[in-house]
Parts: C-alpha cells; sequence; structure tokens
C-alpha cells in the first residue's frame, strides 16, 4: 500500500509541508475567529494527528488566537496555514494551503452563529471564472507551483 502524502505550502513557497494521514474531517469554519483569520466569510480546513504532519521548508510563524488555540501561518506572506487546539494532539490544514485542494471535501459545517446571511443563496449568484479588468494585461504569477520544489526563493 502506498504512503499517504498530502503536500501543501503558503503562497510564497517559504513554508512547505506534507501530511501523512487523511483528514478525519473536514470542516467550513464559519465563527468569527475563522472569518477574521482569514479575512474572509470562512475557513475551510482538514484535521489530522499533528505527528502526522512535517513541516519540509521553513517553518510557519504563530499567532495565539485564543487561550485555547493557535493558528500557524507563513510571516512572509501571510498565509494561513494551520489551526489547532492548545494543547493538543491534532492539527487542521487550511484547505487552500494544499497543493491539491479538491481532493477533500467538506464533512460538516461549524460556527453557524456567525454565517453570513447570504451563505444558502451562493449557489444563486453568477458564476465567472477568473478574468483581469481591462487594461490590466496578463499577470505575472509570483506564487509558489503546485507541488514541491528542490529550490525556491520567495520574491521580495
Amino acid at each position: 500500500m502506498d504512503e499517504i502524502r498530502l503536500i501543501g505550502g503558503c503562497q510564497c513557497g517559504a513554508v512547505r509541508y506534507a501530511i501523512a494521514a487523511l483528514p478525519d474531517s473536514v470542516s467550513i469554519c464559519h465563527c468569527r475567529m475563522c472569518q477574521k483569520a482569514t479575512g474572509g466569510a470562512f475557513l475551510v480546513t482538514g484535521t489530522v494527528p499533528a505527528q502526522a504532519l512535517t513541516w519540509t521548508r521553513g517553518q510557519p510563524a504563530t499567532f495565539q488566537s485564543s487561550s485555547v488555540a493557535a493558528r500557524d501561518f507563513c510571516a512572509h506572506c501571510g498565509t494561513p496555514l494551520s489551526f489547532r487546539f492548545t494543547p493538543g494532539s491534532r492539527i487542521s490544514v487550511t484547505l487552500g494551503s494544499l497543493d491539491q485542494p479538491s481532493h477533500m471535501q467538506p464533512t460538516e459545517q461549524i460556527g453557524i452563529e456567525a454565517r453570513m446571511a447570504w451563505w444558502d443563496r451562493m449557489d444563486a449568484l453568477p458564476q465567472t471564472a477568473t478574468s483581469m479588468p481591462d487594461g490590466i494585461g496578463a499577470p505575472v504569477n509570483h506564487q509558489h507551483p503546485d507541488h514541491d520544489t528542490t529550490e525556491w526563493t520567495p520574491l521580495a
């Protein structure tokens, strides 16, 4: 049997990780702390045993967001990477920081007391692929690619 190996990292490539376990839950969290931590309406994470996660490049910075929880992020580009209860034996990795995030399907919604009122109407909104406004031109991507690299120097 092949070893389970999920990989991911931050937007700039300064911090990379590998996970040797499949998440036992993938949660959409609507709580205010997750909204503030992401600057978005919710956070999606997959939870694994803490010992299954290895930081393979760099080390994340940590913000103790409450008396019982810490959030790891890239100090260089700000990408949220994980959430964990302190103390705790489990860690929740942000779905968007995985190299292949579509492999994980949400299994639950939590923190629903802060869920945005428009959440249930999202499917009714017009849907458009990513595009640039007129006059902007094609973007030059400075993000780390969605795969491991032997070398990577984040742009300053």
